[in-house]
C-alpha cells in the first residue's frame, strides 16, 4: 500500500501539467503494468466498487478520484453538479428498402467518325489546272525560237516569244531577265524552256507569273526597283513615247513618276510591297496589256500616261526653285498660291504618310514624295488619298480623328478667314455639321470607315485644312456630285486635263514670245546693218 502512494507521488508530478484526458472504455490491467489514467464514467445501475485508501491528485480546475480494487484501478473524473450524463448511443435503425434498380441500358458502342475530306479552298498561286497540257505549250516556245540564229533570242525578239507563251507583249523583259539574258545579252531556247518549265509548275494565273518574273529569287512580292525593266523597254519601244529618246534625261523622270502611281493604286496595305492578292485586285495587268494595242499612251490615263507625267513634273518643277529634286516646306506651301494651311504642311514633313520601312529625309520631300502629295491633293474621293490625309490629321495615331485635333486644324482655318475679312463659323457650329455630313458609329469620334462610308471625304478635308477649295465647297450644293450617273473621270483625270491644256497653252505663248524677241532682234539688225552701210 505504501508503495502504491508513493507511485501515484510521483504520477501526480507527471499527470499534473498535462491536460484532462478525453473520456476512454473501461480497460483492465495486470497489477505488474504501470496504470494507465483512462477516466472512465461508471454506470448508473452499476453497485459500487470496494474502495480502498486512494490518493487524491488534485490539479488546476479539476479532482482526480482514485479507486483501486484488488484487480483493477480506475482513475474517474469528479462529477460536477449539473452536468448531465452521456447519452446513450442510439439504437441502431433498420434499413430502408429501396425499390430495385433498373436493368443497365445497353451501350452500343458507335465507331468514331471517319474523317471529312475538305477540299482545298485556298491556291495563292492561282488554282491550278485539271489537265494541264505542258507539252503542247513548250513545243510553241521551241518553234518560235526556230525563227532566230542559233535559236537564241535578245529583247527586242523577246516579244515573240512572250505571245508564244500567251503573255502580254510587254512582259518580254522581265522574260528575258528572269532566263538570264541579262547577263549574256540574249536568251538561248534552252535555258528559257527550263525557266518556263518551272514556272508553269509553281504558278497558274497571271498574277503568280508576273510576280515570279519580276520578283527577286525567293519573294512572292514586288518592291519598286523591281518594276524598272519592265518600264525602261516600254520607254524604249512604246510608239506613243519615242519622242522620249532624245530626252534621256527625262527617262528616270518618267519612270519614277509610273512606280509611284502603281504603287499609290495596287499597294493597299501601305507596305510597299505589292503581293500577288493586291495585283488580282487591282486593274494593273489589264492595263499593262491595253500597251500593246493603243499607240497613243496617252489614251491610257492609268499610270502610263505621259501627260499626267508632264503636268506632275512641270508642278514640282515650279516649286524646286534650286531643281535639286527636293521641296522644302515653304517651297510646298507655295503650291495653289498658299491654298493649304501650315498646319497640315508640318504633318505631311513629319512622315505621317511615310510608306514602308523608308526614312523620310528631314525638312525635305522627293520628287516620288510630291507624286503621292499632288494625286492626294486633287483627288481627296479615291481611298488612297482618304487614308493619306486622314494619316495627317490624325496626330496621336489612335486611328480616331477627336475633337480636339479637328479645332486644331479649324483655328488656323479661321485665322485666315479672319484675315481675308470673312466672318468665321464658330467651331461648335461647324462641328455639328461635319458629324451630320460624315455620320459617325461613335459620337464624337471619326473613324477612316466613317469617311470611306460617307462619300463626302473631300469636303470635309477641304473644311479643316484648303481654304480656297473649301470657299468654293460653301457655295455649291455639295451632294451635286451624288446625283450623276454613269461612269465619269475621277478628279485627278480632270485636272491632269485642264492643267495639261493650260501648261501646253503657256509652252506655246512663251515659244512665240521667244520667235517674236528673235525676230525683233534680227530686224534691228538688219536696220543697223542698212544704216551703217
Amino acid at each position: 500500500m505504501r508503495l502504491l502512494q508513493d507511485t501515484l507521488a510521483s504520477t501526480k508530478a507527471e499527470v499534473a501539467p498535462l491536460p484532462l484526458p478525453v473520456p476512454q472504455p473501461e480497460t483492465a490491467s495486470t497489477p505488474a503494468q504501470t496504470p494507465k489514467c483512462t477516466p472512465a464514467p461508471t454506470p448508473l445501475s452499476a453497485p459500487p466498487a470496494v474502495q480502498t485508501p486512494a490518493s487524491t491528485v488534485r490539479d488546476t480546475g479539476s479532482t482526480l478520484l482514485i479507486q483501486q480494487t484488488p484487480e483493477v484501478i480506475r482513475i474517474q473524473p469528479e462529477k460536477k453538479p449539473g452536468t448531465p450524463p452521456p447519452a446513450l448511443a442510439p439504437a441502431p435503425s433498420l434499413p430502408i428498402p429501396r425499390p430495385p434498380s433498373p436493368p443497365p441500358a445497353k451501350v452500343v458502342a458507335t465507331p468514331p467518325p471517319s474523317s471529312i475530306n475538305i477540299p482545298r479552298f485556298y491556291f495563292p498561286k492561282g488554282l491550278p489546272n485539271c489537265a494541264p497540257n505542258y507539252d503542247e505549250a513548250i513545243a510553241k516556245i521551241e518553234a518560235a525560237f526556230t525563227e532566230f540564229e542559233e535559236e537564241k533570242a535578245d529583247i527586242y525578239e523577246m516579244g515573240k516569244i512572250a505571245k508564244a507563251c500567251g503573255c502580254p507583249l510587254y512582259w518580254k523583259a522581265p522574260m528575258f531577265i528572269c532566263a538570264g539574258g541579262e547577263r549574256t545579252g540574249f536568251v538561248s531556247v534552252h535555258s528559257f524552256i527550263a525557266t518556263w518549265r518551272k514556272l508553269l509548275h509553281s504558278c497558274y494565273d497571271d498574277a503568280s507569273k508576273f510576280v515570279y518574273l519580276l520578283a527577286k529569287p525567293g519573294c512572292n512580292y514586288l518592291e519598286q526597283e523591281d518594276f524598272i525593266p519592265l518600264l525602261q523597254d516600254i520607254v524604249d519601244t512604246h510608239p506613243g513615247l519615242t519622242f522620249l529618246k532624245d530626252a534621256p534625261e527625262f527617262h528616270s523622270r518618267y519612270i519614277t513618276t509610273v512606280i509611284q502611281r502603281i504603287f499609290y493604286t495596287v499597294n493597299r496595305s501601305w507596305t510597299g510591297k505589292i503581293n500577288m492578292t493586291e495585283l488580282r485586285r487591282s486593274n494593273f495587268l489589264q492595263t499593262l496589256a491595253l500597251l500593246e494595242e493603243e499607240d497613243d499612251i496617252n489614251q491610257i490615263t492609268d499610270y502610263f500616261s505621259y501627260e499626267h507625267f508632264y503636268v506632275i513634273y512641270c508642278k514640282f518643277w515650279e516649286l524646286d526653285t534650286d531643281h535639286d529634286l527636293f521641296i522644302d516646306p515653304k517651297d510646298l506651301a507655295r503650291y495653289n498660291d498658299h491654298a493649304s494651311s501650315s498646319r497640315i504642311i508640318e504633318r505631311l514633313f513629319s512622315g505621317a504618310v511615310t510608306r514602308g520601312n523608308s526614312v523620310q529625309r528631314e525638312g525635305r520631300m522627293s520628287y516620288a514624295e510630291f507624286v503621292w502629295f499632288l494625286i492626294s491633293e486633287e483627288d481627296k474621293k479615291n481611298p488612297t488619298s482618304i487614308e493619306f490625309w486622314f494619316r495627317c490629321m490624325d496626330m496621336d495615331g489612335d486611328g480616331v480623328l477627336s475633337m480636339f485635333e479637328l479645332e486644331f486644324f479649324y483655328e488656323e482655318q479661321c485665322e485666315r478667314m479672319e484675315g481675308m475679312g470673312i466672318e468665321p463659323l464658330p467651331f461648335q457650329d461647324l462641328l455639328c455639321q461635319m458629324l451630320d455630313l460624315v455620320k459617325p458609329e461613335c459620337p464624337g469620334k471619326i473613324t477612316l470607315r466613317d469617311l470611306k462610308r460617307c462619300r463626302m471625304a473631300h469636303i470635309f478635308y477641304d473644311t479643316f485644312f484648303n481654304l480656297e477649295k473649301y470657299l468654293d465647297h460653301e457655295q455649291r450644293d455639295p451632294f451635286a456630285d451624288l446625283d450623276s450617273d454613269g461612269p465619269e473621270p475621277s478628279d485627278w483625270d480632270k485636272y491632269a486635263a485642264e492643267e495639261y491644256e493650260i501648261l501646253v497653252a503657256e509652252e506655246t505663248a512663251n515659244e512665240q514670245l521667244r520667235e517674236g524677241s528673235l525676230h525683233c532682234i534680227e530686224m534691228r539688225y538688219h536696220l543697223y546693218m542698212e544704216y551703217k552701210v
